[in-house]
């Protein structure tokens, strides 16, 4: 063999070995860059589900909150309704509000007005209480809700 095969020979062999280490090196970038795209996909797809998660959880308390807000516009009437109830024998009170305030008054003093004026007052009283009890029944309900909803 000639000097000019060797060198060849030689030139060849570490083209070779150069090649072989570029494409080696290659394939461990192209490897990370893979893993790399996984991980960034992973976490695309876990923000989007947290999202997802907390755009529903987002509606839900909306729901609640409409929901609790029409309760509080039809708790206005409550107190009306029953007064006018009460006024028709619809409704009656328990006895120890019957009577709480004409026991009060003598009945041989007390005129028919008075005892009239006693009883719208009752009736009165009695439709603002049943009115906080709806409100607060009707926050109970929200809250509840809202826990229920933030648990799930």
């Amino acid at each position: 063999m000639t000097r000019a095969h060797i060198l060849a020979c030689i030139g060849l062999f570490l083209l070779g070995c150069l090649v072989g280490r570029e494409w080696r090196d290659r394939s461990a970038d192209l490897a990370e860059s893979r893993q790399e795209v996984k991980q960034l996909v992973e976490q695309v797809e876990a923000v989007q589900g947290a999202r997802a998660i907390e755009q529903s959880q987002g509606q839900a308390m909306a729901d609640i909150g409409a929901k609790h807000e029409e309760d509080r516009e039809a708790a206005a009437a409550v107190p009306a309704a029953v007064v006018a109830d009460l006024r028709a024998g619809n409704v009656r009170l328990r006895q120890e509000w019957a009577g709480c305030e004409t026991r009060l008054l003598s009945e041989a003093v007390a005129s028919t007005v008075e005892r009239d004026a006693a009883a719208a007052v009752r009736a009165e009283a009695a439709g603002r209480i049943v009115r906080i009890g709806r409100d607060a029944d009707d926050q109970l309900r929200a809250c509840q809700a809202v826990i229920a909803g933030d648990r799930q």
